[in-house]
């Protein structure tokens, strides 16, 4: 059943894909917690995956982990960072999850006998996943993206889900997001494609109660006008949502243009004063965001960004907007540098080009390709004293570096890329092997939020100013205990352990200005208001090389 007191906002798109849903999602979501209220989101997926887990970056982007060890869509992580705090792995529904569900409970006769059916008992197990988010973050507003676009043949049984959800309550608002191209050629913005996508809509039985109009510059009262005539919708209730600079701009828009006293009113719902403190800390954000002038440069080194003739950068959309976060609030603008580990297996000369970077990242990822030129620039990073993070993977490389260049233990691998190597400095964990034996993939990793003790008298320890963090994970392999002795005994310091004291969860170099490498990924946490805490290190570390180099 639904929550009683909830209110849902159900948001669709259409004309084409990659409009940013999500990022209106989460601006409507940061527009109704300026007002006070409990807000929590909910992302559709029409894919048959069980989750993100399996899916490769560059076909879907990020894998974003939730405390809870759900691996999600990434606009999960976009609403984290702006409205939604903490989600669990029940905000990301898919349609795998979803027949699943249906066909297991019809194996344990949960139907009665009765015949099941697409519909109704698809959308019905959809509205149960809606309700229970709701009740479970006792929200009263549900703000629930439908992934693809309207038209698409995968997304029809969740519209018809919010249409029930429509007809039977009065709790449920309609925002559908469409695209207004002005065509190089014409030079004139045009509505045709927004007025055929609300027609497509509406052939689904649902009339929208709010446009989002998306373009590269605000909408004016004409083309408003147009659409309200041919869309059936209040002119008042076209919202422009033009191209920003930041996407941390786009709630204050929607603030400008009354979105949320409309909101409201079409909910019925009493209209809350705005919390001034929380607006004007968000309106100094973009303030700041706008008018920092002096640059830093970090090199993320990785090899999820190529697709066909375009740079995907979806498959690290967390680590940049955690690099965004600690550098605004360092006062500088940050310029990420893609690099391709790959060139420098093909020529050791282009690692010069890491002297250009103010600070370098090594994120996660998986398999052999690029490995060994992430290693070679990993140790350029270390001997040319440039400040270094590793994340996941990029902590298991660090190590395997210094095992090989410092530790004297040459040929030291990771066993996931030489399972015969001679000195295995990172491992698989024991439970792991029976998984991948048995070909069990998909969400068996160590996934989730973890615990952490740091060590006295480290950096870690001081850029996060507490004895115990919690951070996410998402990963099989380990720093393998065997090697731990001799690899301190070279100057690697672990920083930070699992309680028991089996896990090495952080390492860090004394001697450097700043090189840091993480189990965990720690751009999951990260918020514009409050950077992540080893982000923000690398930051101030960067700015210091930067007036340095000056």
């Amino acid at each position: 059943m639904p929550h009683r007191k909830t209110r849902y906002i159900v948001v669709t798109g259409g004309v084409l894909s990659g409009l940013g849903k999500g990022v209106v999602v989460s601006s409507i979501g940061r527009i109704l917690s300026f007002l006070g209220y409990k807000v929590t989101g909910v992302k559709i997926d029409p894919y048959i995956n069980m989750d993100a887990g399996t899916m490769r970056p560059t076909e879907h982007g990020e894998v974003f982990v939730t405390y809870d060890g759900g691996e999600t869509d990434q606009d999960i992580g976009t609403y984290e960072r702006f409205f939604a705090g903490r989600l669990s792995r029940t905000a990301n529904i898919t349609t795998g999850q979803v027949y699943d569900t249906v066909i297991r409970r019809e194996r344990n006769l949960e139907y009665a006998g009765k015949c099941v059916e697409v519909i109704p008992h698809i959308p019905e197990e959809v509205r149960r996943r809606i309700y229970g988010a709701a009740r479970a973050n006792d929200a009263d507003f549900v703000v629930i993206e439908i992934g693809g676009t309207v038209g698409d043949y995968q997304n029809v049984l969740f519209l018809e889900a919010a249409r029930h959800m429509k007809i039977t309550r009065n709790n449920v608002v309609f925002v559908h997001v469409v695209y207004l191209p002005v065509p190089n050629n014409i030079g004139e913005m045009k509505t045709k494609p927004a007025q055929h996508s609300v027609r497509q809509l509406m052939e689904n039985g649902i009339q929208p109660d709010f446009l989002v109009a998306r373009s590269s510059r605000p909408v004016d009262e004409i083309r408003k006008e147009k659409l309200s005539i041919f869309c059936n919708t209040p002119k008042g209730n076209v919202i422009s949502a033009p191209d920003v600079e930041s996407i941390y701009e786009l709630p204050l828009i929607f603030l400008g243009q009354g979105f949320h006293t409309s909101l409201l009113k079409k909910f019925h719902a009493s209209l809350r004063p705005l919390r001034s403190a929380e607006v004007a800390s968000w309106k100094r954000l973009v303030r700041r965001i706008k008018t920092v002038k002096d640059e830093v440069t970090v090199g993320i080194i990785g090899k999820y960004f190529d697709i066909g003739d375009f740079t995907l950068e979806d498959s690290y959309v967390s680590v940049i907007e955690a690099v965004k976060h600690a550098a605004w609030h360092c006062g500088m603008r940050p310029v990420v540098r893609w690099i391709d580990s790959k060139a420098y297996e093909k020529s050791r000369a282009r690692l010069s080009e890491l002297d250009g970077c103010d600070a370098v990242i090594v994120p996660g990822g998986f398999g052999a390709s690029g490995v060994e030129g992430k290693i070679m620039a990993i140790t350029y990073a270390r001997e040319k004293r440039i400040p270094y993070l590793g994340l996941c993977y990029g902590m298991q490389l660090a190590v395997v570096e210094y095992a090989r260049h410092a530790a004297g233990l040459k040929g030291a691998h990771t066993t996931e890329i030489d399972p015969k190597t001679r000195h295995p400095v990172i491992d698989i964990l024991p439970e792991q092997k029976e998984l991948l034996a048995k070909s069990d993939y998909g969400a068996t990793m160590r996934l989730g939020e973890y615990p952490a003790r740091l060590a006295e008298g480290t950096l870690v320890r001081r850029l996060y100013g507490k004895p115990l963090v919690h951070e996410r994970h998402r990963h099989r392999y380990e720093v393998n205990p065997d090697y731990i002795g001799r690899l301190e005994a070279a100057g690697l310091v672990f920083s930070g352990k699992s309680p028991d004291r089996t896990l090495m969860e952080f390492m860090e170099i004394p001697d450097h200005p700043y090189f840091i490498g993480t189990q965990a990924h720690p751009e999951f946490t990260s918020r514009p208001m409050r950077p992540n805490p080893l982000f923000f290190g690398l930051l101030q570390a960067a700015k210091s090389r930067r007036r340095s180099r000056r």
